[in-house]
């Protein structure tokens, strides 16, 4: 390392950095099973199809055993694809019936947005444990009820964050936690995309918002993992062109301010009208910085402590975040220990949308609960 920056100081000089890297362990008091537990998929879009079911085959503690969807052509193409019987194979409208399958043990619903809430408290009464996909509902009152029905029914309840199980957003937190950049006093998360028209997450009954409900999700989230403490205050402004027939129902950009306890700020982006996807914690000795930050693969990170920016490179993990996610959630199960992001972290940040949607709305900054 050049400038007097040595791997050690990349590291913060302890294994602590590298082991964030790995899946957290969910502490066996026995042999676990040997037995995977089996997942069933509910919609069977492209992000189920193309990232979440080509990766059960890589893990070690789950496996794919059954698809629900509303589209026959579906079932049919990716039940074969896969293995699948026609037993295990579902319709929205026979979903409940779920609950008498016994290879069924995990539920992954990966639906638009307005749908999370009453698939994932079917699955929980059906006795499934239950992986979500963010935003975890459309209102923090739909958020309560999902975790109410899963702690009734004895259940986990996980939500799909899956950059908390990357190695490079895993190492940031670790870092900073280590005292590495010293008291983080700015954050900046900045996420977008151009967004196409004819979409579900352009029809707000369908999303329950526009950007902030989608990509938006990934600034806000990775300022509370940064920061390692909840916001006190958020400000926010909306930038909507809505003669663009994309945005007739939904916002297109939010730009909004964090404050957070220690006096930390955060300044975030979320956008359906330009391109972003990074994020910088500075504190008064450096900064670490990721650019791609959140992708589904080609993480990039940075480091500055003296002199110029450092390339941190760490070793590829046994499993990517979408095998560690999904093993995640079966592991819990299994041990009963909970999810390092159970449903009170997609309510957390449902609360913190809800007040940033209300900043931008009246004009003002709004002061929010504990967590």
């Amino acid at each position: 390392m050049s400038n007097g920056q040595s791997r050690r100081e990349i590291l913060t000089g302890s294994s602590a950095a590298l082991l964030a890297a790995t899946l957290p362990a969910c502490g066996w008091a026995q042999e676990p099973p040997k037995r995977k537990l089996g997942y069933a998929i509910v919609g069977l879009g492209s992000y189920a199809t193309n990232q979440i079911m080509p990766r059960l085959k890589d893990c070690e503690f789950a496996k794919l055993s059954a698809l629900v969807s509303g589209t026959p052509e579906k079932l049919e193409r990716y039940g074969t694809e896969y293995g699948i019987p026609k037993t295990h194979r579902y319709s929205y409208a026979n979903y409940d019936s779920i609950r008498d399958n016994p290879d069924i043990d995990l539920v992954y619903v990966v639906l638009p947005n307005a749908l999370h809430a009453e698939y994932s408290i079917r699955a929980s009464k059906a006795g499934k444990h239950v992986l979500c996909e963010k935003p975890m509902a459309v209102s923090s009152a739909e958020c309560e009820a999902m975790i109410a029905a899963a702690k009734k029914a004895g259940k986990k309840l996980m939500i799909g964050y899956r950059s908390h199980f990357e190695p490079y957003n895993r190492h940031g937190i670790e870092l900073i936690k280590n005292g590495f950049i010293g008291r983080p006093r700015l954050i900046t998360s900045e996420h977008g995309f151009t967004i196409q028209p004819n979409q579900w997450r352009l029809d707000r009954p369908l999303s329950g918002g526009g950007s902030m409900m989608d990509i938006g999700i990934y600034s806000l989230n990775a300022a509370r993992y940064l920061a390692g403490e909840e916001p006190v205050e958020v400000s926010a402004m909306e930038s909507t062109d809505r003669a663009d027939p994309r945005f007739r129902t939904v916002e297109d950009r939010i730009d909004w301010q964090m404050r957070f306890p220690s006096g930390a700020l955060a300044a975030c982006v979320s956008s359906y009208s330009s391109n972003h996807n990074a994020w910088r914690a500075t504190g008064g000795d450096g900064w670490i910085g990721m650019e791609p930050a959140t992708p589904y693969e080609g993480h990039q990170m940075w480091t500055r402590k003296r002199g110029k920016p450092e390339q941190v490179t760490l070793p590829v993990p046994a499993k990517n975040q979408f095998v560690a996610q999904l093993d995640h959630l079966a592991e819990c199960a299994m041990s009963g220990r909970e999810p390092i992001v159970a449903g009170e972290e997609g309510l957390r940040d449902m609360q913190l949308i809800e007040a940033i949607y209300r900043s931008a709305r009246e004009g003002k900054a709004i002061r929010v609960a504990k967590a």
